[in-house]
This record gives C-alpha cells, sequence and structure tokens, in this order.
C-alpha cells in the first residue's frame, strides 16, 4: 500500500522553507501532494494558475511530488485522495496554536487522516509568505528565500 500525504496551503508564493518541507516529507512517503487551496481569508498576490505554475517548477526535482489546486476543505482533499497523512509546517511556537486547532478539526470531520507537523531548517524558520511579497515589493534581492522562477515573477509583478 501506497503512503499517500498531501501538504496543503496558499503558496503565494511558494518559499525555500516550503521547499524544505516538502523535500522533507518526500523522503518520508511514497506519494506527496501539494494542494494549493483556497484560503477566503486572503487576498492573493499571485493568481492560482500561477502560483500552481511556480510550484510545480520549484518542486520539479522531486520526482514523488505532485502539484494540484483545491478550493474545498483540505481534509475533505486527504480522504478523497486517500491520503494518510496532511503534513503542515511549523516555523515557531506561535504557529502551533492556529495549526494544533484546525489538526484537531481535521481528525473530528476525518479520523482515519492523521495531521504532522514538519519543521524547516532553521535557516528557514523566519520565512513566510508575507514578508517575500513585502520584500518583492521593494525590489530586495530574493534568491536565497525564494525558488529562481518565483524571483523572477515577483520582479516582474512588482516591475
Amino acid at each position: 500500500m501506497s503512503k499517500h500525504a498531501i501538504y496543503p496551503g496558499s503558496f503565494d508564493p511558494i518559499t525555500m522553507g516550503h521547499v524544505d518541507v516538502i523535500e522533507r516529507a518526500a523522503q518520508m512517503f511514497d506519494r506527496v501532494t501539494v494542494v494549493i487551496a483556497r484560503n477566503s481569508k486572503k487576498t492573493p498576490l499571485f493568481d492560482e494558475g500561477e502560483r500552481l505554475e511556480m510550484a510545480v517548477e520549484s518542486l520539479r526535482h522531486l520526482s514523488n511530488v505532485e502539484v494540484t489546486l483545491h478550493s474545498g476543505l483540505v481534509v475533505d482533499y486527504a480522504e478523497q485522495s486517500k491520503a494518510i497523512v496532511i503534513v503542515r509546517g511549523l516555523r515557531a511556537v506561535t504557529d502551533f496554536e492556529y495549526e494544533f486547532q484546525i489538526a484537531l478539526m481535521n481528525r473530528k470531520l476525518q479520523p482515519n487522516v492523521s495531521t504532522i507537523f514538519l519543521m524547516p531548517h532553521e535557516k528557514y524558520t523566519y520565512l513566510n509568505s508575507s514578508i517575500i511579497r513585502e520584500l518583492g515589493r521593494y525590489h530586495r534581492e530574493l534568491v536565497e528565500f525564494v525558488p529562481p522562477i518565483v524571483a523572477e515573477r515577483l520582479k516582474e509583478k512588482f516591475a
């Protein structure tokens, strides 16, 4: 039986912290699906197609990783796709309370789907997409924080 995990997020844009967590998950599971999910609380800088394209390009080196879009509850996607695990990244203690609440609700909704938390490498713990968008807005160099395609797209977006 294949062990399938999903890693959901808005990925607006995908960062090296995300890539690091995905690489770790890809070592642990036979298959990992990165789920670019709509977040009704956010207004994205990049549309879904752009985020999908950047994620696919950024993860091309991982043969057991695929990327998809989803607009419903992530836990429902996990169940439909026969995933056994939802992977969530934790950068700091401040992330834990929110992620813990979501994990408990997901377990209530779909008891057969577990949530695991992975920490990115410490050099990425301060990174988040909001910071990256702000740096891009002010034309700062981004190559150490995001994959090359993302750095290019941010330059184009804020040209």
